[in-house]
């Protein structure tokens, strides 16, 4: 069970109680306390943040119109807020970045998704290979920089990292954002601190950035702490947040130290890195909608699909269209996380995979259709056709026939709500 929906189910039981009192209260902390455990969060950060729940529940009252288990969850979003860290807002201005971090933590390729990010909102920005230790590192960076399509610089077998960091200066003195990408360690080393110091001093950085995976935990908080005692970092980025169960245990030990978290990784795409945001991320455990990341998230796949705006103003919806919008649902990333963005987040695992297997096929299927057959869906009344289909997509005609009924119903949907005046206006905003 994750973080969130550990705090789901015991938000779940509370409400289902029909006296909140002291005892009440209690049991609810003890179901958080073995949630926030099992996550990886600090015993001390634990203990603390569900007395402070239990004090503010105990001690105040809800205000007049409000339900106690309203105001309860309220609490638990305030605290959980103050247990993770604020919402951080990046500054869009020109300025250098010192990325640091030991080996595994993601740093290079975090490096390229920086860049990205801040090219995307109209900054120029350009990567320095500094890593001199790492077999390889010149060559990852560069394929890198290619698919983030920023600038780069690096030169390839030199070991002094400080010229390297003088010279790729030179290189972008136009450039508005410069990411500097350090050599790491299995360990935090004198030597490693010795080499940072020297190429900080020649970078002179407005930000040092550690980076780490949300996979070690509260290990996080150690590496904060002990990278800040040596070079003084402004801030963390926690990367592999999608797929570890310690996520919040390194949000909350990167938080307690001085350092806040600055930006967390989301997955293996070069867009998924972004600012942290308390709101959005304590909204996603709490089972919150998130219609801003949902609108986002729909721009950016129609975008990466390479969809023209008005092929998705769909006058009416056939095959064609279809296949436009599944090719950008492909594109927004697994199912789980835009059910998470809707405020379904515990939609069955096994409901979430066979529905993203049947979208898969139905792509396949409809890639094997003329055009023709995707203009006019009752040309596949004809046996003939859906036979030809099935073998050119490798899919049973009985799978056809399924996608032609799930697609008929979806259309008569879509004809009824198409009557309404204001529904075209609304989904072309909404796209």
């Amino acid at each position: 069970m994750d973080l969130g929906e550990g705090i789901r189910k015991a938000l779940a039981k509370l409400t289902r109680s029909t006296i909140i009192d002291a005892k009440t209260i209690k049991e609810f902390n003890k179901e958080l306390q073995k949630t926030l455990l099992s996550s990886d969060v600090d015993v001390q950060l634990v203990l603390k943040f569900t007395n402070d729940i239990e004090e503010r529940a105990l001690k105040s009252k809800p205000p007049e119109g409000v339900a106690p288990t309203d105001y309860i969850t309220n609490i638990v979003y305030d605290e959980l807020v103050k247990l993770m860290g604020s919402t951080y807002t990046p500054k869009l201005q020109r300025q250098k970045i010192l990325l640091m971090g030991l080996y595994g933590a993601g740093k290079t390729t975090t490096a390229a998704k920086l860049a990205k990010f801040y090219q995307d909102r109209g900054l120029s920005a350009a990567l320095i290979c500094c890593d001199v230790s790492r077999p390889a590192a010149y060559e990852q960076l560069e394929t890198l920089s290619r698919q983030a399509n920023v600038s780069f610089f690096g030169i390839k077998g030199e070991k002094d990292p400080v010229k390297i960091a003088k010279k790729g200066l030179e290189e972008f003195k136009n450039k508005q954002v410069v990411i500097c990408d350090t050599s790491g360690r299995s360990a935090l080393d004198g030597a490693l601190v010795e080499e940072l110091k020297n190429v900080a001093n020649a970078f002179k950085p407005d930000e040092k950035i550690l980076v780490v995976g949300a996979d070690i935990g509260q290990i996080s908080g150690k590496q904060a702490k002990e990278f800040d005692n040596a070079v003084k970092i402004s801030g963390v980025i926690v990367t592999r947040m999608d797929g570890s169960g310690k996520g919040g245990g390194a949000l909350s030990a990167a938080n307690a130290t001085t350092a806040h978290v600055m930006f967390i990784g989301t997955g293996e795409k070069m867009n998924n890195l972004e600012p942290y945001d308390s709101e959005k991320f304590i909204g996603g455990l709490l089972g919150l909608p998130d219609i801003a990341s949902l609108v986002s998230n729909v721009q950016n796949a129609i975008k990466e699909a390479n969809i023209k705006p008005e092929e998705m103003e769909m006058e009416e919806l056939n095959f064609d269209s279809f296949y436009n919008q599944l090719k950008a649902m492909g594109k927004m990333g697994p199912l789980k996380n835009v059910f998470g963005m809707m405020g379904a987040p515990d939609v069955p695992k096994d409901m979430v995979e066979k529905g993203e297997e049947k979208l898969q096929r139905y792509k396949v299927i409809i890639g094997s259709m003329t055009k023709e057959e995707r203009k006019n869906g009752k040309l596949l009344h004809d046996h003939n056709r859906v036979s030809r289909i099935a073998k050119g997509s490798g899919r049973s005609e009985k799978e056809v026939h399924e996608l032609v009924s799930d697609f008929n119903k979806m259309k008569k949907m879509f004809d009824s709500l198409k009557n309404d005046r204001n529904f075209k206006k609304k989904f072309a905003k909404f796209m």
